[in-house]
């Protein structure tokens, strides 16, 4: 299990290999897809950071109320660690599609419906991909997120871009 990992990494650290590294675990705020039950996959991410994690950075993820309510439910667990929230920007609407039906990650569906008649219109799909992740970030900043990692899939102009927008708002 990952926390069995993480408590060996912490020890070999703690034993003087450097307090300054941090180690970072995953965080599924619409829970792990292999995982049949909510409660057991945040208690194994409690387990985690309880094991010595420094922070998490969460699968990407299009619904900040996900995010708010998997915060709150590990903080009861005793998880009070850092949880940077994950994004992913629309560059390509098939290939995210396949990969949140894999993951089983939520897309609200009037994103889906807007993308999906967007077609193979690339410069559509990035301009309102763009006004979608702009705003997620915007409401998890101001709802307190320490911080977002862009999953850019070798895209980093738009992540450059939702910087900049994120930089001016």
């Amino acid at each position: 299990y990952a926390a069995e990992l993480v408590r060996f990494i912490r020890q070999f650290l703690d034993e003087g290999q450097g307090p300054d590294w941090q180690i970072e675990v995953a965080a599924y705020p619409e829970y792990h897809p292999a995982q049949r039950y909510a409660a057991r996959d945040l208690q194994h991410y409690a387990d985690k950071v309880k094991a010595g994690a420094s922070g998490a950075i969460t699968q990407f993820f299009f619904n900040p109320d996900a995010y708010f309510h998997f915060v709150e439910a590990t903080r009861k667990l005793g998880a009070e660690v850092p949880v940077t929230a994950g994004i992913m920007p629309f560059h390509n609407y098939a290939r995210i599609a396949q990969f949140a039906q894999r993951d089983g990650i939520d897309i609200p569906r009037w994103i889906a419906l807007k993308m999906e008649g967007y077609l193979d219109d690339t410069a559509s799909i990035r301009a309102f991909g763009l006004d979608v992740i702009a705003a997620l970030c915007e409401k998890l900043i101001a709802g307190g997120a320490p911080g977002i990692h862009f999953y850019t899939l070798n895209q980093s102009a738009l992540a450059l871009e939702l910087c900049r927008r994120l930089h001016a708002a």
